[in-house]
Parts: C-alpha cells; structure tokens; sequence
C-alpha cells in the first residue's frame, strides 16, 4: 500500500543518502519546480525490492501555474520514480547490456500525468487517483517486461478516476517539460500519459496515436500544447472540429494505417494440404495480464485490447530479446484463432496495412504473428512459403490477390465488433488459410509454445 508525505527536508547527511539515480530526477523536477522542494508524494509503504506489490517507490504531485499568454490553465503534473533504476545495485533492475554506448536506465522511462484544475479551485492537496492509475501502467510494465512508447494506445474501458466521464482510455506523449535526463545508471525518458474518450481511441488505432496526440494539441479544449487531461470534457476532438474527421478519413485510404501491432491472445494450427489438421503450436499463457495485452490478473479487466504500438513497414523482432534462431520452419498452411477483442484489427491489418503494402503484428508474451504484404522485405514467407515459423515468430504472406476478398469476406467486421456471434469463421482453402473469432481455449493458452533452435 501507500502512504502520501512530503518530502523529507534535505541537509547534506539526507543528501548523501538520496539514491543517485533517484537524486537525479529530482534535479531535473527542480529546474522546473524550484520553488516546490517538498512536493506532496504517494510512496510505497513496502517497497517492490522486499516484496511490496507497487513497483513504484514515488509518485510526486507537482502545482503547475500554467502560462495564461500560451493558454496553459493551472493543472497537477504527477511524475513517477521506480520504472527507471534509482539504486544501481541490481534490487529492481539489472544493468542494461543492449543499450550500446547510450544504455538506459531500468525501463528507460518514468511516467507523468497533468490533470486540469477546475476553475476557481481552492483545494491545495492534488487527488490521489492519478498516482493509482500511474501505479497500474507501472505494474503491466514490470510484469509483462514491455516498455511503453511514444504513440503507444492503451484501451482502459472506464473512467480514469472512477467517475461518470468519457475520460475512459489512454494515449502516450512525450512530456512536453520532462527532456530526457542522463543518469548515473543511464537515460531516463519522461512519457505522459493523456485521457482520451472512445472515439479519439478508435481512430488512433486506425491511423497513429501520435497523429491524434497532434489534433488534441491543437486546441486548448482537448488538451493543448501539454495534452492537458480534462475529467469534464464531454465531447472528443473529432466531435469538437468534424474536418478533422473526414482528413483523416482522406488520409487513411491515401496513405494507410501506421499502426503496425496490437496486443492479443491467439493460437494457431498448422493444416495440411488436405485440410486436415497435422500438429498443434500452442500459446504460452492463458493470463492476458501477462502477456503484453495486460498487466496481471488484477489488471486484466482495466487492459483488455492492450497496448497499441504504432510502427514502420520494416520487419523487425517483435520481442524485446534478440535470440531469434536462424532455422525457419515452414507451414503446409495455418488456422488462426484470435481473440473476439483483437477481431475489428483484422480489418485494419488488411485494408489499411496490407493493401498499402505493409505488415501487421497481433503479439502476445512470447508469441507473435506477423501478416506481411507481397512487397515487405526481410520477411521469412514469400509466395512459394507463405507461412512459417522462426522460434516464437509466425508469419502468414498475404498475396495481393487476396486482399480485395478478404475485405469483402470481412464485411461483418467493419460496422461493431461489440456483439459478434462467436465463434466467426473465416476460411480460404485454396490457400489454406483459416481465421477463428473465439476466445482461444485456457487448455491451450497455458502450454508452451514453439521453442528457440
């Protein structure tokens, strides 16, 4: 659990005893808050090192006055200590050896919120559920072991404070006054986390998160230059200013989605030339909490789609280590189960990635499936092996000449994938290729899947 204090008041023995990588970040909130030495805090009671449940140690609750000439209202901006590594001696995080010369700190990131003051606001102590909320995206990170990013969706399904708002899901941004900070540990990156309602979501993850982010910051009323969160806003960006909308209607069919994963729960079979199915890879975890789409068992219910990653059309590992074996196995031809929640991205992965001659990643712990265009380059499928496996990678070539019926296939998940009639069938043989609606079963979600070489 945790408590909320203030920070202890320093002298030069409380000095020397600030973790430095923790000194440092307070150095850097000090160049913008010098005259808030002693913020008000949530910290953790029974840090994460010696077995407490909340990873981060701080969460500090800063006064921002604003800037009336830029049309910046006063607002709270909540900063996190713990994602990145403020000891340095291995009780949370170990070094980074994949950084290069530039290694990161712990995650490489913190986390910070701004919350909108209401006007003529007396209240002195900032509420506290924003601490939660950045403690629950911290608990995904530390479980999963998926870093966040700039751009990155995360659908949350309710209110971010509990309470009657269309506030209900979130984007990340970069924190227009938190630059990256060099640690004795490493880099540090700041993303904030900005309340989005359903539709602005919707559309981030058919275009980009990063896209939306730039239309919120066009007007103080959805945000701003800070991508200030408002609890009160009732009616989306694209509700506010209706051009909007159609340009990125216009943009989508002109240059397609950039959106190039989202997080999901699938298994998949291999299916001979005779339709009949020959072996069975499964995937690992049946906890959608553990897999990249959510956090843990706890969370489950906050994550549900998971995290959206926007990305290039370039192949690259969808998994944060780099063992990726050199022996390709090769698929006679493949069924594909995917969870009813993921279902409207197989829209989004053919019209608005494939058909611009891209590719699209629905990945899980360690498992991923990556649908990849005729023109993708570095791909282990082409069109005399559409279908392969490299360790926990699978690939599925989609021919040009598919698309247009698959799209046509796909009619009934263009309108609402809320109320689908599972289990959806999508089936065609002459490629032997096989797409299921359903939920995939625990039995199957709880064994190992394929193994490295």
């Amino acid at each position: 659990m945790a408590s909320i204090t203030n920070q202890e008041k320093e002298d030069p023995l409380k000095r020397r005893m600030v973790p430095r990588g923790l000194q440092k970040l307070i150095e850097q909130c000090l160049k913008i808050y010098p005259d808030q030495t002693n913020p008000l805090q949530v910290t953790t009671v029974l840090k994460y090192w010696l077995g407490g449940q909340d990873p981060l140690d701080y969460i500090s609750m800063y006064h921002n006055a604003g800037d009336p000439d830029k049309n910046i209202p006063p607002h709270w901006h909540y900063i996190s200590f713990g994602l990145s590594d403020l000891h340095g001696d291995g009780r949370v995080h170990l070094p980074d050896t994949i950084g290069g010369l530039e290694p990161r700190s712990g995650m490489g990131f913190e986390l910070t919120f701004r919350l909108l003051k209401p006007e003529n606001c007396t209240e002195e102590k900032p509420p506290t559920w924003p601490a939660n909320l950045l403690q629950a995206l911290a608990k995904y990170v530390f479980q999963s072991g998926n870093r966040l990013c700039f751009g990155d969706n995360i659908p949350w399904r309710r209110s971010l404070d509990a309470k009657a708002s269309n506030i209900q899901h979130m984007l990340i941004a970069e924190d227009p006054q938190m630059s990256r900070t060099e640690t004795p540990f490493g880099w540090v990156d700041f993303l904030q986390i900005v309340g989005v309602t359903n539709e602005e979501l919707e559309q981030a993850s058919r275009w980009n998160g990063k896209g939306i982010l730039n239309l919120l910051q066009k007007d103080p009323a959805t945000g701003g230059d800070w991508l200030i969160t408002d609890m009160t806003r009732s009616k989306s960006v694209f509700e506010l200013f209706p051009e909007t909308l159609r340009q990125l209607e216009i943009d989508l069919e002109r240059e397609g989605s950039d959106l190039a994963g989202v997080n999901a729960d699938f298994t998949f079979k291999e299916v001979a030339k005779a339709i009949t199915i020959k072996k069975e890879i499964l995937d690992p975890e049946e906890e959608i909490a553990k897999s990249i789409s959510s956090c843990n068992i706890e969370i489950k219910k906050e994550f549900n789609d998971g995290l959206e990653h926007s990305g290039s059309s370039d192949m690259i590992n969808p998994f944060h280590h780099s063992q990726i074996p050199s022996r390709v196995s090769p698929l006679s031809g493949i069924e594909l189960t995917l969870a009813p929640y993921a279902a409207k991205f197989l829209v989004l992965a053919i019209k608005d990635r494939i058909r611009h001659g891209r590719h699209f990643t629905f990945k899980a712990q360690n498992m991923a499936v990556t649908f990849v265009a005729e023109s993708v380059t570095g791909a282990i499928v082409n069109r005399e092996t559409p279908y392969g496996v490299l360790g926990y990678w699978v690939q599925i070539l989609i021919p040009n000449a598919l698309v247009p019926k698959m799209l046509d296939t796909f009619g009934d998940l263009n309108t609402s994938t809320d109320n689908l009639k599972i289990p959806l069938t999508y089936e065609w043989p002459e490629h032997n290729l096989k797409f299921i609606i359903d939920h995939p079963p625990p039995e199957l979600l709880n064994q190992q899947g394929p193994i490295l070489a």
